[in-house]
């Protein structure tokens, strides 16, 4: 849990607790490797009014999204691309502590941040050469831990980014299908 600033707080799930229920899961799925394809829950999204939207998953998450006022909505809320790199920088903190605990290594600060760049033009159809996603991606980390040499910590942090499953999305062309219903 991130404390103010970049401060991990005590909490209730100790480095013991991550390291032990990781070698259960890869002890399980070295044993059923079939059990290891799933998939992933659906995420259904609405449009509640203009340009925000709810996003609702199977256990009733919920998320709502919405444009800035200059292309025409309200501003009520974070945008689809501001939310792809909130999933990518907590993808990748949770992925990186993750992998310390593996390690059992108890980090005392953990901060990422992800930006982007992104051409407008894309989004907006108005140039068939530009993507309507990011140009770029840029994640910056900051990590310690008492007693861990940084050697150890760039390794730590190289891993778990190579074995993020946002990062790694965002990084590689994956395949999709789109289906249509008209109502």
């Amino acid at each position: 849990m991130m404390g103010t600033g970049n401060e991990l707080r005590e909490n209730t799930m100790s480095v013991e607790h991550i390291q032990n229920s990781v070698k259960d899961v890869i002890a399980y799925l070295n044993e059923n490797p079939k059990d290891a394809l799933s998939n992933d829950p659906a995420v259904t999204a609405v449009m509640e009014d203009g340009l925000r939207c709810r996003a609702t998953g199977e256990g009733g998450e919920t998320i709502v999204t919405d444009m800035p006022q200059a292309i025409g909505g309200g501003g009520s809320a974070p945008s689809p691309g501001w939310l792809s790199r909130a999933a990518l920088a907590t993808c990748d903190a949770t992925r990186i502590a993750l992998h310390a605990a593996q390690l059992g290594i108890k980090l005392d600060t953990l901060e990422v941040t992800t930006d982007s760049v992104s051409d407008d033009r894309g989004l907006l159809g108005l140039d068939k050469s530009v993507p309507a996603g990011p140009l770029s991606f840029r994640t910056r980390v900051t990590i310690g831990a008492a007693g861990v040499d940084e050697k150890t910590l760039r390794e730590i942090v190289d891993f778990a980014v190579a074995h993020s499953p946002v990062a790694d999305g965002c990084r590689r062309e994956t395949p999709s299908k789109l289906e249509i219903t008209i109502a």
